[in-house]
């Protein structure tokens, strides 16, 4: 039976109360529903995993395009949607506000707001800005009356400003501005991750793994990780095994195909019918 939308928000808070999650990122919605079939409790987007599937960079689509993206990923299954929404799709408060209101009538979940500016030169917003952007979001949510989580992202280790004491003020001030749920992309020793977990503490953590890690899912619950994401990961898996497919057909050989899904799995799982 399908749920409602209010239903999938509830479902989603739940889920950041106690324990430990995994936080899948699709691209599309064929990989929605191949999660979903796993069992997954909840997925997220994934900007750049997006982008490359429309044949962009990551940050370089337009946030028309990416209301449209949520609202299918959200009608794709019955999970709840956590929204990689970049920035926030403006660099003032009041734009930023504006942007939340559409991601929140798309009917996700939850959305997060990084302070990157995309500058190479200056990669992060102040801090004051960064929180007055937060805000922003918070009261956009908080106006709407629906029950959507923020989450606040602290860009540092993924925007060439891997500065740990940095990253900690501002998770803080992310934390006291009203973000649900911390997120420091990048990091990825145990001390880093103890200390960003510490630093926001009873609120939840999310970490990215966006590559072969040591870790666990039992060793990062054991650290007080509540979600677990995997970014752009699962759309570089499949673009690998794209790339080295097409290189092998582009060589003259059929060898890329040996390890290709079943195309009767692939109507089976999506119900096609001839």
């Amino acid at each position: 039976m399908s749920r409602t939308i209010a239903e999938k928000r509830a479902a989603f808070r739940a889920l950041h109360t106690a324990g430990c999650f995994v936080l899948p990122n699709p691209w599309d919605v064929g990989s929605a529903r191949f999660l979903a079939s796993l069992g997954f409790q909840a997925i997220a987007t994934t900007s750049s995993g997006f982008a490359w599937s429309t044949g962009h960079a990551d940050n370089h689509v337009t946030r028309d395009t990416v209301i449209g993206h949520l609202k299918t990923m959200v009608e794709a299954t019955d999970l709840p949607v956590n929204a990689d929404f970049e920035n926030g799709f403006g660099v003032g408060p009041d734009d930023v506000a504006e942007s939340v209101k559409l991601a929140i009538a798309t009917g996700v979940a939850g959305l997060s707001i990084e302070d990157a500016t995309g500058d190479a030169t200056h990669p992060l917003f102040p801090v004051d800005v960064a929180v007055a952007r937060l805000a922003a979001a918070r009261r956009a949510i908080d106006e709407s009356g629906d029950d959507v989580l923020l989450i606040g992202r602290a860009e540092n280790f993924v925007a060439g400003a891997p500065d740990l004491a940095d990253t900690l003020v501002r998770i803080k001030a992310y934390a006291e501005a009203g973000a649900d749920c911390l997120y420091a992309p990048g990091i990825q020793t145990r001390a880093q991750i103890e200390a960003v977990v510490t630093a926001v503490a009873p609120k939840p953590v999310n970490i990215l793994i966006g590559s072969s890690s040591d870790f666990t899912v039992k060793d990062l619950a054991t650290l007080g990780v509540r979600r677990i994401s995997v970014g752009g990961a699962l759309a570089r898996a499949s673009w690998g095994g794209f790339m080295r497919a097409a290189q092998s057909l582009a060589d003259g050989r059929f060898d890329g195909f040996a390890e290709a899904a079943s195309g009767a799995k692939l109507n089976a799982l999506f119900g096609a019918v001839d």
